[in-house]
């Protein structure tokens, strides 16, 4: 893939921002730059930013219905109720319902079990689909329950809340993805995205929809605050899994879950570390994305998304080390499975003489498996760098699937301009889920891609890296990557910085690596100081550079530790041959 860069420009009072904040805060000109970069202008905001505080959380009841749901929950508490607890079954869904139940549970520690009862439901991915199904409030009676708390899900679920209530039974709504044209007749409905909710921040995750819920119950019946903040590594966890901006009340959630995943971690989540092995080393949000995350999304992918409840909720070491390992075996066929599906797709895509001139990409197979289409979309999309589509057989006649967008287009717009074609769908800008009538699909990927081509920008069909700031070698410091450092965490909206060092030669030992020797060992010097890295699938450079030829590269910052050694090194996005040879 060919990428184009973009090297970050500041204006002339961003300029003077950077010198007066290089000044007042004693940093390099390059660390700065990177809060520049960021939007700050004063030292006190770039000290704020550094030094998140969960005093800068927003006042829960500014959420709509925030009061009702916290009254309502409180009569459930009071009275004996049974509260089931409905989460969906990726991560963001069973972390939700883990944040949820532990708040519950230990709220009412003290009380008699006998006068308080507490369940939870992850719908099957395969038998119930995405949200609030009607099997999951008929389990919900049939155990008694007066209270469902759906989590990460139904916002759309106008027909199924009705249905509850059919049954008697109350429903709190806890959910992000956008709200349709018309809203449950749940008892409360908190969603930020409501057209008519003044809540300050939009982009909470699910977990953290259900998770100012805990806040705001907390601070309406005076208890500690300090109660909740073990419940933030499960929060880091959603935040870091389901793609939300790490900016505002994001950022400073994440920042202190992954303090407490360093610290104290839960028994679940201690033993996906080891499984995973990354117990022993601090742990970043690239960490949850790549690893952990993962593992605890392919239980709803390959079997049930209940498992990996199980797994967030005991305090047994030895059954969160047999759930692990079951986990950990579910993500190695997840892994398989996706590969496999990827080839297919592509050779698929590849077969398609008029694929070339399309804007958009939609493919289907009835035999690839529900559970890794959304993989498979991501995968395809780093291929050819489109809005794509990939869908599967569900049940009698429904195909079903994932949606994922590239360089900030809307693709829930262009799923949405064809809705009149599906029988249910949901999600946000980034991604999405649909469903529609087999039948349906040849006049779908046609409206789809006409949407697509009319909409698309020619800049959003090429990958481009954001370049924060070019770097001299002799920039990299320990000073400097401690500066990076508090940037942290990083994700969407406060991306890990990108930089970019030119006229690079080899010093001592550039080379081929890995076990086909398809990775490139990079050792480079810009005749002052030098520099080792890793680019992965760049071996094809490995001669250029040998042969004393330069070259730009760009690059992220990351600590390598070796022997009990610990260096600063590149890990290369992408290079290319300097100008100037």
């Amino acid at each position: 893939m060919t990428y184009k860069w973009n090297i970050r420009c500041l204006t002339a009072v961003e300029q003077e921002i950077q010198q007066q904040l290089e000044h007042e805060l004693n940093i390099s000109s390059a660390a700065a730059r990177m809060l520049v970069v960021r939007g700050i202008q004063t030292a006190d905001e770039a000290r704020a930013f550094v030094r998140p505080s969960l005093e800068m959380l927003h006042d829960p009841f500014l959420m709509k219905d925030m009061d009702k749901a916290v009254e309502r929950l409180h009569q459930a508490i009071t009275q004996g109720e049974k509260i089931l607890i409905y989460g969906d079954y990726d991560v963001d869904g069973t972390t939700a319902v883990a944040v949820m139940y532990r708040f519950l549970q230990n709220l009412v520690s003290n009380l008699s079990p006998l006068t308080f009862n507490l369940d939870y439901y992850i719908p099957d991915r395969y038998t119930e689909g995405y949200g609030v199904s009607q099997q999951g409030i008929d389990y919900a009676a049939a155990q008694g329950c007066n209270l469902i708390i759906t989590l990460d899900c139904g916002i759309k679920a106008v027909e199924k809340v009705a249905y509850a209530a059919s049954k008697g039974i109350d429903v709190i709504v806890c959910d992000h993805h956008t709200p349709g044209e018309e809203l449950p007749n749940a008892v409360a409905v908190l969603n930020m995205k409501r057209s008519d909710c003044p809540y300050p921040y939009k982009d909470l995750s699910g977990c953290g929809v259900g998770f100012k819920l805990a806040q705001a119950y907390t601070s309406r019946y005076g208890l500690p605050f300090d109660n909740l903040i073990p419940l933030l590594q499960l929060l880091a966890m959603s935040i870091a899994s389901d793609i939300v901006p790490i900016t505002g009340e994001n950022r400073i959630l994440a920042h202190f879950g992954i303090q407490q995943l360093n610290k104290a971690p839960f028994t679940g989540l201690s033993a996906i570390m080891a499984v995973a092995s990354i117990e022993e080393k601090r742990l970043t949000i690239s960490d949850l994305v790549y690893k952990i995350g993962p593992r605890i999304n392919a239980c709803g992918r390959m079997k049930s998304g209940r498992a990996a409840v199980e797994l967030l909720l005991t305090d047994d070491p030895d059954f969160a080390r047999q759930q692990a390992e079951e986990v950990n075996h579910h993500n190695e066929d997840r892994r398989d499975c996706d590969t496999e599906t990827t080839k297919e797709a592509l050779a698929q895509l590849q077969g398609d003489s008029m694929f070339a001139n399309r804007r958009s990409t939609v493919v289907y197979a009835p035999h690839w498996h529900k559970g890794v289409v959304g993989i498979v979309a991501s995968r395809l999309t780093e291929n050819y760098y489109r809005p794509t589509i990939v869908l599967t057989a569900s049940e009698d006649g429904i195909i079903s699937g994932s949606a994922r967008s590239v360089g900030g287009f809307d693709i829930y717009a262009a799923i949405d301009s064809c809705s009149d074609l599906l029988t249910n769908f949901g999600g946000h800008k980034f991604a999405a889920g649909l469903s529609l009538h087999i039948n349906d699909l040849p006049e779908f990927q046609e409206r789809f891609e006409a949407y697509v081509a009319a909409h698309i920008r020619e800049d959003q069909l090429q990958p481009t890296l954001q370049i924060e700031a070019e770097l001299q070698l002799g920039d990299i410091t320990k000073s400097f990557y401690n500066v990076l450092r508090h940037l942290e965490p990083f994700g969407p909206g406060n991306p890990r910085p990108l930089f970019v060092s030119r006229y690079l030669i080899n010093h001592r030992d550039t080379r081929a690596v890995g076990k086909e020797r398809e990775h490139l060992r990079l050792d480079v010097t810009d005749r002052v100081n030098a520099i080792t890295g890793i680019a992965f699938g760049r071996a094809d450079m490995a001669e250029y550079i040998q042969n004393g030829n330069a070259v730009d590269i760009c690059y992220e910052l990351n600590e390598n530790t070796f022997n009990h050694y610990t260096t600063i090194q590149m890990m290369v996005q992408d290079i290319q041959p300097c100008s100037a040879n």
